[in-house]
């Protein structure tokens, strides 16, 4: 397979997020700190690989870890080397639990050239549906870029009922959702659906998803491997579906061990 069958991008409209996206690590310097050149290196060889996009500051990129200005300093690394490898485009990740804080945080956010925002629920919080779907319109209201949903309950500790994300999806700034929520007539409602363009979030739900209609994957483990998760997604899309079985199946030792410890340390 030749690189220019995976990693050529054309330019996509904004508020597309379909492919492949990786959820980026953040390297780090023996003795602390972020390593930028190392983050640049990361993001060139991914989209020669096939990347259709990265996202910056994930649970993966170690975002809980980052202060503010080292969160900032990862996005513009990001942004930069991004627009060097062809101009794919980059989501941030921007979680908490303290609304005005957060849309304190997407205002200077808004200042970045950004194709969209991962938002998980708030965390700890464990807010009614009514409160999630509050939540998540002040944000898209807040926000210049168009929010991707996040929902990841075992992180959270809230559930997002498919009524509350079907509600969500009417929002003119809300665009996709990055699923691990762990239901799958939920997926394939919200598939079925349409408004939403659903990624899978969880690697071992990466085939059934996109083979069901979904529009592609954010994906921690294709840190590694890249190519071969960009061209999985490819054959799904187009419904070659033996063609992607024979490249999938051989991954699936590799998905689970890269999660035998708390991701990313895998």
């Amino acid at each position: 397979m030749s690189a220019t069958s995976v990693s050529s991008s054309p330019q996509r409209p904004r508020g597309d997020f379909s492919g492949l996206w990786v959820a980026l690590v953040t390297p780090f310097q023996p003795g602390g700190g972020i390593d930028h050149a190392a983050l640049r290196r990361l993001v060139r060889r991914l989209a020669a690989e096939g990347a259709r996009g990265m996202v910056a500051c994930g649970s993966t990129g170690e975002a809980a870890a980052l202060d503010g200005a080292e969160q900032l300093a990862v996005l513009d690394t990001v942004l930069d080397a991004a627009q060097a490898a062809g101009g794919l485009p980059v989501v941030m990740g921007a979680g908490g639990h303290h609304l005005g804080a957060l849309r304190a945080w997407l205002r200077t956010l808004n200042g970045r050239p950004l194709a969209g925002m991962l938002v998980p629920a708030p965390h700890y919080i464990r807010p009614s549906q009514a409160a999630a779907r509050d939540w998540f319109t002040a944000l898209a209201d807040e926000s210049a870029a168009p929010l991707v949903l996040y929902d990841i309950p075992y992180r959270t500790g809230a559930t997002l009922a498919r009524d509350t994300l079907l509600a969500l999806a009417a929002h003119p700034n809300i665009h996709a959702i990055k699923d691990c929520g762990g239901d799958a007539a939920k997926t394939l409602a919200l598939i079925a659906d349409g408004r939403l363009q659903v990624l899978a979030g969880e690697e071992l739900n990466l085939f059934a998803t996109v083979a069901q209609g979904g529009a592609g994957a954010i994906a921690a483990c294709a840190n590694l491997h890249t190519r071969r998760f960009a061209e999985v997604i490819r054959l799904l899309r187009q419904g070659e579906l033996a063609a992607a079985r024979a490249l999938w199946l051989p991954l699936l030792p590799f998905i689970e061990a890269a999660f035998e410890e708390p991701n990313p340390a895998g």
